[in-house]
């Protein structure tokens, strides 16, 4: 199993009320922060205002089937992992459940053992993110040299200017994932540890801030870029 000192947050959507607490019960004890739901709509809810490291969604729900919850999840451009369960064993439901967005399907009865451990690999899958390639403190790019460790950076002028704690963590966050989106609820969930997403613009007014610092032009932008509806990358 994973190193729980990062506690993965879970979210489990199951309407039969002895499975779903026998389920938060089992997560529980492998480490895991558990949230539960009973229907569809609830699950729609909590991902838009809580950051998951995975969903455990049971097809059957009411009100919104798991095969809806999970298209209006990544209509919403959010790539969290989502395990279905199903009591339904056919090809096509396993088809269309993966089709639709899904990352895995298990179908009840199921083996609890497999079930957790088809949790842990598809957050390890997803801590990679959490957990890039180690960097050395001192990066250049562009005629810039940036000091992680002593929150700081010098320019084109060899001039210093220093860098918040928070400047300096998303900064070195973006440049460790060069070339890749990470998404805004990464960001806010790895920098500054928030589980609930504040409403803030926060990291915009840290990415303009680094457009300041480091573009030759902040309006046409060559190095830190915002993807409209899903989060922020660097390239060099």
């Amino acid at each position: 199993m994973i190193s729980k000192t990062y506690k993965a947050s879970l979210l489990v959507a199951e309407d039969e009320e002895s499975l779903r607490e026998a389920l938060k019960l089992n997560l529980e004890l492998e480490g895991y922060e558990v949230t539960t739901v009973d229907n569809g709509p609830a699950v729609i809810k909590m991902v838009k205002n809580e950051y998951f490291d995975l969903i455990v969604l049971d097809i059957m729900l009411p009100e919104m089937d798991g095969i809806t919850v999970c298209e209006t999840i990544r209509m919403q451009h959010n790539d969290v992992p989502i395990l279905f369960l199903s009591a339904r064993n056919t090809g096509a439901d396993r088809v269309e459940g993966l089709k639709k967005g899904g990352d895995d399907y298990l179908t009840k009865p199921f083996n609890l053992e497999e079930l957790l451990l088809r949790v842990d690999k598809l957050i390890v899958k997803n801590k990679k993110i959490k957990e890039p390639q180690a960097m050395g403190d001192v990066y250049e790019f562009d005629g810039y040299k940036i000091d992680f460790a002593a929150h700081e950076f010098t320019d084109r002028n060899n001039t210093h200017q220093e860098l918040s704690k928070k400047e300096a963590a998303l900064l070195k966050l973006l440049i460790e994932h060069e070339g890749e989106v990470v998404s805004r609820e990464q960001i806010l969930q790895i920098v500054w540890g928030y589980n609930v997403y504040p409403t803030t613009r926060t990291i915009d007014n840290f990415i303009l801030n680094f457009r300041k610092f480091f573009e030759r032009d902040s309006r046409n932008p060559k190095h830190f870029h915002s993807i409209r509806g899903v989060g922020y990358k660097f390239t060099k």
